[in-house]
């Protein structure tokens, strides 16, 4: 049997000792440039990445590395402010280790986020994650399953949760932010994609593509947690501009939607459904 679930019980009991009574029952998982929104949570816990057993410790530049645990409203939410990349050198697995603990703690929802190229929408777009299309070479679900964690063939059907995606929406039209909605393809990175690639992912019907999200949209699927996806544009994909790509051009980016962006996860997070 797989150790998975004894040290996913581990690292929920070293977190626990950290964050007291806090029970938090929606996750958020924060990308490049996006991670500032976890300072928001009030009376908030905060745990580096580095002290929790088992935990894998990004090494990007805009992921914090921490866990912090606090209150939006009457809503305790559980932020990984930065995540880790396949592109690290980490499995399939390892990337989604976090997703599952907080599973693991009692979140039943997650708002997972990330930075994206526009294959379909322009810099600056929020746009909801309808669909995704998986393009890793390897697979969190690969190898043994356990049991206690989820099913041997999950269904992906609604991967991205319909009710979350319409509340999304009627948050942005309440704040007059246009929100767009796409299919987000996740690559392994960490080259840019080229232009013949993105040519390919457009006639998929892809709308955006980045390096994160779809393992754990996967393991989060697999363990029942509901997820509402929210990729931020940050540049135009390879071959749709003449600007050569860069991080500091995404970062850049998420940074001048920040007041939009927490607006917005202000207004889902109240009107997310009791857990």
């Amino acid at each position: 049997m797989s150790k998975t679930f004894d040290n996913l019980q581990e690292s929920a009991a070293a977190i626990r000792t950290r964050i007291g009574s806090r029970a938090p029952t929606v996750g958020l998982i924060l990308g490049s440039g996006l991670g500032a929104y976890a300072d928001t949570l009030e009376d908030a816990a905060a745990v580096d990445y580095s002290a929790i057993p088992n935990f894998p410790v990004s090494t990007v530049e805009g992921h914090a590395g921490r866990l912090l645990v606090g209150n939006k409203g009457n809503t305790c939410c559980a932020a990984l402010q930065g995540r880790v990349h396949f592109y690290e050198g980490h499995d399939a697995r390892t990337l989604v280790f976090p997703l599952r603990t907080l599973i693991t703690l009692g979140v039943k929802t997650f708002i997972i986020t990330n930075a994206a190229g526009g294959i379909g929408h322009d810099p600056g777009t929020l746009m909801v994650i309808s669909d995704h299309i998986n393009m890793f070479p390897d697979h969190p679900l690969r190898g043994e399953n356990d049991k206690r964690l989820g099913p041997r063939f999950p269904d992906m059907t609604n991967a991205y949760h319909p009710e979350l995606q319409a509340i999304a929406h009627k948050a942005g039209k309440s704040l007059g932010v246009e929100l767009a909605s796409g299919v987000y393809a996740g690559l392994a990175g960490p080259s840019y994609e080229t232009p013949a690639e993105i040519r390919m992912l457009r006639t998929m019907g892809a709308s955006a593509a980045g390096m994160s999200t779809v393992p754990e949209v996967i393991a989060a699927n697999h363990m029942g947690a509901r997820v509402l996806g929210i990729s931020c544009i940050t540049n135009k994909a390879a071959g749709l501009s003449d600007q050569p790509l860069s991080h500091e051009e995404v970062t850049e980016t998420a940074k001048q939607v920040h007041s939009t962006f927490i607006r917005l996860l202000d207004t889902i997070i109240k009107d997310l459904p009791s857990a």
